[in-house]
C-alpha cells in the first residue's frame, strides 16, 4: 500500500517558507500550482517562484534561496534535462521535479538520471501534484538540515581543536624546562580521552630556589572539566607565586569554588613546593592520589596523608594540612591522575595503584621523561584496544645534588 502523504505544513527551520520555482512555458500550471496550495501560501508556508525559460530559471536560482524546482521537459531555449543537470552539479541541495509526456519512460529516466528526485507526467493529476510536491519539499528540507547539521559539527569540531590547543598552552610543554638547573629535573605528560579534559599538571620555579607543582583531576568530562580545572589551575598558582603555602593556596581556591559551584563539580589537587638547596618538600593533598617517592634502593612509598579534601565539596576553615618529605639525590616523585590506575583491559580488569607501584619497584628515577615514558608505555599494552576513557596525566621530578 503506498505512503499517503499528507498536505499539512511541512517544518521548515526558523519558519521560513520553502520557495518552489516553477518552470513552465504553459501559464496553466502556475494556476494549478496556487490553486492546490493556495492555503499553504496563505499561511506563508509555501513560495512560489514561476518563470517561462531555463534561463529565467537560472537567474531566479541566483537570485533566491531554492528548495525544490518544478520542470517541465519541454521549454523554449535551454530544456529541462539541461536544467536538471546543471541543477546537480551548481545547486545539489535543491531537490527537482520534472513533468514529461504521460509514457515518455525513456525521457524520465534520463532526467533521473541525471539527479531529478520526482517526475510527474501530463495531464497533471491534481492529487498526485499535492503529494508529489509536498514530499520532495520534506525531502529537499531534511537534506538541507543535514548538512546544517554537519556544517555545525565541524564548526564545534573546529572550536573544541582550538580549546584544545588553548589548553595544551596553559600546560608546561617545553622540555627540558630549565636547562640551567642541575639540582633537578622535571616531566610531565598528559593524554585526553576527550578534546578537551580535566586533569593538569603544572610547575614553575617561585623564586631562585623553591618549585612550586601540582597536579589536578576534575570531575567531569569534556569541556566543563576543562573550565573547572582551567580556574582551579589559575587560583592555586596566583597564590603559590605570592608565596603562600600549599595548604593555605588549596583552602583560599577552596574558598571561591564552594561560592560559585552551580554545577556541584569538585577537583582534586596534589600540590608541593620543593626546595632545591635541601630537597625538602612540603606539601598539602586535596583527595588526590598520592604520590609516590622513589628512591634509589628501596621500594617506591606513596608520601603520608595530609587533612583535606576535594576541592569545591564543602567550605570551612581548618579543611587543608601540611606535610613534609625530604629527597636525598638521586630520590625523586612521581605524581599522577586516577586515570592512570583505573584504566581497564579488556577482560574488564584495572590497572591498579600495585600495578603501578610494581612497575616502578627497584628502580631510582634515572630521568623523569623515561619514567614517564615507562608508565604510559605499560598502561597502553594494559589497555590496547579498549577506547580510553578518562584522562591520563603523569608528572616527575629527579632531585639531583644542590
Amino acid at each position: 500500500m503506498e505512503n499517503q502523504i499528507s498536505d499539512d505544513p511541512v517544518a521548515v527551520t526558523d519558519n521560513v517558507p520553502a520557495t518552489i520555482l516553477v518552470v513552465d512555458d504553459d501559464p496553466d500550471l502556475e494556476l494549478l500550482v496556487t490553486q492546490k496550495f493556495r492555503r499553504q501560501i496563505r499561511n506563508d508556508e509555501f513560495h512560489f517562484i514561476c518563470v517561462r525559460s531555463g534561463e529565467d530559471a537560472l537567474e531566479k536560482l541566483r537570485e533566491n534561496e531554492i528548495d525544490v524546482l518544478v520542470t517541465d521537459i519541454k521549454l523554449p531555449g535551454m530544456d529541462g534535462l539541461s536544467l536538471v543537470s546543471r541543477l546537480k552539479t551548481e545547486y545539489p541541495l535543491i531537490r527537482s521535479v520534472i513533468i514529461s509526456s504521460y509514457g515518455d519512460m525513456r525521457t524520465i529516466r534520463r532526467a533521473l538520471n541525471l539527479g531529478a528526485f520526482d517526475f510527474l507526467t501530463k495531464p497533471i493529476d491534481f492529487d498526485d501534484l499535492g503529494i508529489t510536491i509536498t514530499k520532495t519539499i520534506e525531502e529537499a528540507l531534511v537534506l538541507k538540515r543535514a548538512v546544517h547539521d554537519r556544517e555545525r559539527l565541524a564548526a564545534i569540531r573546529r572550536e573544541l581543536d582550538i580549546a584544545r590547543r588553548i589548553q595544551l598552552s596553559m600546560i608546561p610543554g617545553i622540555f627540558p624546562a630549565f636547562p640551567e638547573r642541575g639540582e633537578f629535573e622535571i616531566f610531565g605528560e598528559i593524554i585526553t580521552a576527550r578534546d578537551v579534559g580535566g586533569d593538569f599538571y603544572d610547575f614553575c620555579m617561585i623564586d631562585d630556589d623553591r618549585l612550586y607543582f601540582a597536579i589536578g583531576d576534575a570531575s567531569g568530562k569534556g569541556v566543563p572539566a576543562a573550565l573547572f580545572m582551567a580556574v582551579t589551575r589559575t587560583m592555586v598558582k596566583a597564590d603559590a607565586v605570592k608565596g603562600l603555602p600549599p595548604d593555605r593556596c588549596l583552602s583560599e581556591a577552596n574558598k571561591i569554588l564552594c561560592m560559585e559551584n552551580e554545577f556541584s563539580m569538585f577537583i582534586t589537587v596534589f600540590t608541593g613546593v620543593l626546595d632545591t638547596r635541601t630537597g625538602e618538600i612540603v606539601y598539602c593533598n586535596g583527595g588526590h592520589k598520592l604520590p609516590f617517592i622513589i628512591r634509589g634502593g628501596s621500594g617506591p612509598e606513596p608520601v603520608e596523608n595530609t587533612p583535606g579534601i576535594a576541592l569545591g565539596v564543602i567550605e570551612g576553615d581548618s579543611l587543608y594540612g601540611l606535610g613534609n618529605v625530604k629527597l636525598e639525590p638521586g630520590d625523586g616523585i612521581i605524581l599522577y591522575s586516577d586515570g592512570v590506575t583505573e584504566t581497564m583491559n579488556k577482560a574488564g580488569n584495572l590497572f591498579t595503584d600495585k600495578r603501578l607501584r610494581d612497575l616502578l619497584s627497584g628502580q631510582s628515577l634515572e630521568g623523569p621523561r623515561d619514567t614517564v615514558g615507562r608508565v604510559l608505555r605499560d598502561v597502553e599494552e594494559f589497555s590496547r584496544d579498549v577506547p580510553l576513557k578518562d584522562d591520563i596525566t603523569l608528572l616527575a621530578i629527579r632531585y639531583n645534588k644542590p
